[in-house]
């Protein structure tokens, strides 16, 4: 008799946890049934900004396997499904039709839960008028296209300036239009130090985009029509023809709250390495809470990269092997217009926040030698523990070639190398790629150097 699997979630955890099972069991072992909310399956939410400024030319480049491709390959795809409760004691999930509102009663021997992350949007007063989206699926992606095809859009805000908000309002410079960015902290970008943020700024002041910093949006003016006509925030109002909402997301798991599964301090359901969140319940994505590998504590980050990586685990784990999932260091990349930004460990308010000592470098350089063509600057700042020299974060601000950069650094972090092991990397070197001394190599040196006493410690 074969075991049942039920999935609650059809991108990237659900999927390729569904696809994994299927792959390393046996003929006839396992029934994958996967429900799906949406209209789509496997798709990128990463690529949506991109398919909005038009450098993507068509929403259906960013589907990699549509249901009926899941369904030829053995899984029981049920789209417009959703999962309203889940009953642990019963191994049973209650399930409703979102097109005909049927409802019954499915019953597991193994269940999934990726159901991923919902946006946070705050109770604001206009915050349901037409032509306020969020940028969370595929389906989004489609309204906005529809809507910027529709009318005349000369004027657009975006709200919040973290990853979605300044790709956002890159796609909206495309387009043309007018765009001024609000965001509540000091500087956008936040995942970056102020200092880091200042740089960024001035990049999206240079493309044209006005940005507000230090003021919460307080509400939306509504037109009689129905559709928001401006955006109030601080003492000033900006006009709008389309609004788009970039304040992050949180993990999607009520659901699994209201099971009695456990949720920790970040919103996200808590597993094990294995990512089993209860005995044959497993839980990944954009919805679980995973371990930070420098401040061993819980975090929740949102990011198609480890949904996957979680998704291949599970379904491992599902058919009778092993996988375990190490954890993460926050790595991150994004770009606004031509300006691209990197970043991984911990910035200098989460090194505090966990009581690290630490020193902090920032040196500037170019992406290739300073005397090729079309050579570009680029800031880069590292974070090394004091008397260890252990690297705890890098963060780079650069034009076009810089962003990759970060990657170099991710490696060193993940495997616990000091600033001064850094210092001699065997990194490749030609004029056209980078200087003799690369820009990270420059600033694990000044690093070293500054842990070791050379130069002056900063206050921590």
């Amino acid at each position: 008799m074969s075991k049942r699997i039920v999935v609650l979630g059809g991108d990237a955890t659900g999927m390729s946890a569904a696809s994994t099972a299927l792959r390393h069991a046996g003929d006839g072992e396992l029934e994958v049934v996967v429900l799906e909310r949406g209209h789509y399956t496997s798709y990128s939410a990463c690529g949506i900004p991109y398919w909005i400024s038009g450098h993507v030319e068509d929403g259906d480049q960013l589907i990699a396997r549509s249901p009926d491709e899941h369904r030829r390959a053995g899984i029981d795809v049920r789209m417009r499904t959703e999962a309203t409760a889940i009953d642990l004691e019963k191994k049973s999930v209650s399930v409703r039709g979102l097109d005909d509102g049927a409802t019954y009663e499915l019953g597991f021997d193994e269940l999934v839960i990726a159901t991923g992350a919902v946006p946070t949007v705050p109770p604001l007063e206009g915050a349901d008028a037409q032509g306020i989206f969020g940028v969370q699926s595929l389906e989004q992606g489609e309204e906005i296209v529809k809507d910027l095809a529709d009318g005349d859009r000369r004027k657009a805000v975006v709200v919040g300036a973290g990853y979605i908000g300044v790709e956002m309002a890159e796609a909206m410079v495309v387009r043309g239009i007018d765009t001024t960015v609000i965001e509540h902290a000091p500087e956008p970008f936040t995942q970056v130090d102020p200092d880091m943020g200042a740089l960024i700024r001035d990049a999206m002041e240079g493309e044209g985009m006005t940005v507000v910093t230090g003021v919460a949006v307080d509400g939306f003016d509504v037109g009689e029509d129905g559709r928001v006509r401006a955006v109030r925030a601080g003492d000033a109002v900006y006009p709008a023809d389309i609004v788009i909402m970039g304040l992050g997301v949180k993990p999607n798991a009520q659901l699994a709250a209201d099971a009695g599964l456990e949720i920790g301090p970040s919103g996200g359901i808590v597993t094990d390495v294995r990512m089993q969140a209860a005995p044959g319940v497993w839980a990944g994505g954009d919805c679980a809470e995973v371990h930070h590998r420098l401040t061993g504590k819980g975090v929740h980050i949102a990011l198609g990269t480890h949904a996957n990586k979680h998704g291949r685990i599970i379904g491992t784990n599902i058919a009778g092997g092993y996988g375990a999932f190490p954890g993460v260091i926050g790595t991150a990349i994004s770009k606004v217009c031509d300006l691209e930004i990197g970043r991984t460990g911990l910035s200098e308010r989460e090194a505090q926040q966990v009581g690290f000592g630490y020193v902090a470098t920032t040196v500037e350089s170019t992406t290739t030698a300073g005397y090729w063509p079309g050579a570009e600057t680029m800031t880069v700042k590292v974070l090394a523990e004091q008397r260890t020299g252990r690297l705890l974060g890098a963060q780079i601000v650069g034009r076009a070639g810089s962003g990759k950069r970060i990657d170099v650094f991710a490696t060193a972090i993940w495997n616990g190398m000091t600033v001064e092991e850094m210092t001699f990397m065997d990194l490749s070197y030609a004029p056209p790629f980078s200087p003799v001394w690369d820009a990270v190599l420059v600033a694990a040196r000044k690093a070293a150097k500054k842990v070791q006493g050379e130069v002056p410690a900063s206050p921590v």
